[in-house]
């Protein structure tokens, strides 16, 4: 379900809100991912998907993506990157945490921005890095 925001009011949203909205994307997105290629219990699908979802994967991720995105999109994560950081992840550093939030920031600046076609290319790469970045550790 898309709840688009007209483009002139997306720039009033807070970055808080939009990397709230992007966490929750990003997740679904993931879980997704995770239950349509596993099978098996909840906490084995929850291991999972810590491996794409934790702030230094997501890190990671944007660091390696960041050239290819459009300059808009650019200062969309460094805007989220940037922000205030209202807490601090236990298990990262708090550059990988503070990449991760301008990551989740842009993600939910493309879905209420309305941009499904953007944001589906931009979920598949990062999630093809989280499994690269897996399978060369080994898990």
């Amino acid at each position: 379900m898309m709840i688009p925001i007209p483009p002139e009011d997306i720039r009033e949203v807070p970055t808080s809100v939009l990397a709230y909205v992007g966490d929750a994307v990003y997740e679904l997105h993931i879980r997704m991912h995770i239950a349509a290629r596993f099978g098996g219990q909840s906490g084995v699908l929850h291991r999972k998907a810590v491996r794409y979802v934790s702030a230094p994967a997501q890190a990671n991720a944007v660091r390696v993506l960041f050239d290819e995105l459009t300059e808009e999109e650019q200062n969309v994560f460094r805007r989220g990157k940037n922000g205030h950081q209202g807490s601090m992840a236990k298990n990262a550093s708090p550059a990988d945490y503070k990449y991760a939030t301008g990551l989740e920031t842009l993600i939910g600046y493309l879905y209420l921005s309305n941009n499904e076609e953007r944001l589906d290319i931009l979920l598949n790469k990062i999630t093809r890095i989280c499994e690269t970045d897996t399978k060369e550790k080994g898990e």
